[in-house]
């Protein structure tokens, strides 16, 4: 399911939200323009659980490349030893929060937190939304790392932040409503979904695919338990904030024809919202 927008307003302007999606853009030009025979960033700034579990374990670093021989094209594989990281191995839990693996892995990701990135930190403020964001990030990680420990792949990806930031979402805004895109075979449907329902159904996804990760003896490529370690956490942040008062109030207003202050709601119709 691809969320294309939600109904709720944002009272500020998501300056933080924009910087980091800057920031990933701009680490992701940088991976694009890497030079193939060197050390790429997703080594050095990756967060790779064996280096940070057994600071003394030698990892290998592995390649493929294609190469033309006199009966055609073979792959050849590459072993070397993986290139030191660029900061102390415990900050690659959240220096990985910056780095992603390719197009649609990047284009998603920046998409899901264009979407529910801006109403998150409306309430939280500025400052506070990139305190946590960063902490979602290295939650995230933390699961992953607790999950395989001996693992020498390295984890990269805003995913787990960004789950994050949905967990925060699914509490602050249950009521809100997605429109959202569904494939159905051939076809693609638009759904105006409940936040809750959607939110909902992705974390149900999450959480049965990294049970299966834990059964199954073959790596899957995706940190699974990252995404469910960073929604768990964006959750439990904005239920001990709204607890002690800390969040700003959600975006009200006055239903025509009421005298009550409800939550700002826009009925989608015919010609869009």
């Amino acid at each position: 399911m691809i969320p294309l927008r939600d109904n709720i307003p944002s009272r500020t302007l998501p300056v933080v939200n924009y910087a980091i999606i800057g920031v990933c853009a701009l680490v992701f030009i940088v991976q694009l323009l890497e030079d193939p025979e060197k050390p790429s960033l997703v080594e050095r700034l990756g967060m790779v659980p064996a280096r940070i579990t057994d600071p003394s374990r030698r990892i290998e670093a592995v390649q493929y490349r294609a190469v033309r021989t006199s009966s055609g094209i073979e792959v050849e594989k590459v072993s070397r030893p993986m290139a030191q990281p660029l900061v102390p191995a415990i900050f690659t839990l959240v220096t990985c929060v910056f780095l992603h693996g390719g197009w649609m892995h990047f284009l998603g990701n920046m998409w899901f937190l264009w979407i529910f990135g801006d109403n998150v930190e409306d309430r939280f403020g500025h400052w506070t939304y990139l305190g946590f964001y960063l902490a979602w990030g290295v939650a995230a990680s933390a699961a992953h790392l607790a999950v395989s420990p001996g693992s020498e792949v390295p984890t990269i990806g805003a995913s787990g932040a960004i789950a994050g930031v949905m967990g925060a979402y699914l509490i602050l805004y249950p009521k809100a409503m997605v429109l959202t895109l569904v494939p159905l075979g051939y076809f693609m449907e638009m759904l105006v979904l409940p936040a809750a329902l959607f939110l909902g159904i992705w974390f149900v996804i999450q959480f049965f695919q990294g049970a299966l990760s834990i059964l199954s003896t073959q790596a899957t490529g995706v940190a699974w338990w990252a995404h469910i370690g960073g929604f768990a956490a964006g959750m439990a942040v904005v239920g001990l904030l709204k607890a002690v008062g800390f969040l700003s109030p959600p975006v009200e207003t006055v239903r025509p024809g009421t005298d009550h202050v409800t939550y700002y709601q826009v009925r989608p119709g015919r010609r869009g919202w």
